[in-house]
């Protein structure tokens, strides 16, 4: 029967960002469902002070719809999803990059509802929370800093994080390029970035969160490597592979790799749609014994 794939979406992203991938997915025969997390897509708050000309105190104070959602808001929010595709059968779960928390947290509560999970050079937590992660030595190379110059308010007033990604400063749009999208062109790159939203909540999950080896470790598993990613390092994303084998070695990752980095799979989208187009025949580990 054929499989449904559940597309999960990273920070400060929706479900737009998959039309690309799904139009070729569609034209290699498959379905596939593009998830909009809670104050994500058209429940995301658009402030007039984001418009150009834009209000950068009003900016900085406004509320936003996604503050106080939380990690078990946007698992409960997916799994809902993951009920309705699998009456249609099997399900394959792809999250990108920050979705890999949500798609976890998911796969810990309801492991009978995804056939296959898949991460796209996404985080999927093993021994440390995500915001730990990033003092490892594997995130070394990631500027952090270098988008200060676009937050927008204080995070812990607002109860959200917000950054201007219409900002015309020239260190910002340069630290965001180098993060996402340096192998892109300057149209590409400025296209994406006006599909992103200006606020992210600020739940990254606890130990209680990180990947459980009785349920999310029974699902058949893959990861996509992303070899030029910047914002979550090959380094980082294949010590994520490690933990993932030695919590679960009778259910070890299938490993793919694509070239570019963590935005061009989205804009180039072939490959990446023909990878998880092998994904949709490929057995359990169990029937492949």
């Amino acid at each position: 029967m054929q499989p449904t794939f559940v597309l999960v979406h990273g920070a400060f992203a929706n479900s737009f960002s998959f039309a690309p991938l799904q139009a070729e997915l569609g034209l290699l025969g498959h379905r596939s469902v593009a998830v909009d997390l809670p104050g994500h897509g058209f429940g995301a708050s658009f402030t007039r002070a984001y418009q150009a000309p834009q209000d950068p105190g009003g900016l900085a104070a406004a509320p936003g719809a996604i503050k106080g959602v939380t990690l078990a808001d946007n698992a409960a929010h997916l799994i809902g999803t993951l009920e309705r595709a699998k009456r249609n059968g099997p399900v394959i779960l792809v999250a990108h990059s920050r979705g890999g928390i949500t798609a976890t947290a998911a796969a810990n509560a309801r492991p009978d509802l995804i056939d296959r999970i898949v991460y796209v050079s996404s985080w999927c937590p093993v021994r440390l929370d995500v915001n730990d992660y990033y003092a490892e030595p594997e995130m070394a190379g990631v500027d952090v800093g270098a988008f200060a110059s676009a937050l927008a308010g204080n995070p812990a007033d607002l109860g959200l994080l917000r950054v201007n990604f219409r900002t015309a400063n020239p260190e910002s749009l340069a630290a965001f390029r180098a993060a996402f999208f340096a192998d892109g062109t300057d149209e590409q790159f400025l296209t994406f970035l006006n599909t992103f939203q200006p606020d992210e909540n600020l739940d990254v999950g606890g130990s209680a969160d990180r990947a459980q080896a009785a349920t999310w470790g029974r699902i058949p598993k893959t990861y996509v490597r992303l070899a030029d990613d910047a914002s979550l390092p090959l380094a980082m994303q294949d010590r994520l592979i490690r933990e993932g084998d030695e919590l679960t070695p009778d259910n070890p990752y299938d490993v793919r790799t694509l070239a570019g980095s963590h935005l061009m799979w989205l804009v180039d989208p072939a490959p990446a749609a023909r990878t998880l187009g092998e994904l949709a025949t490929l057995p359990a580990p169990s029937a492949r014994a």
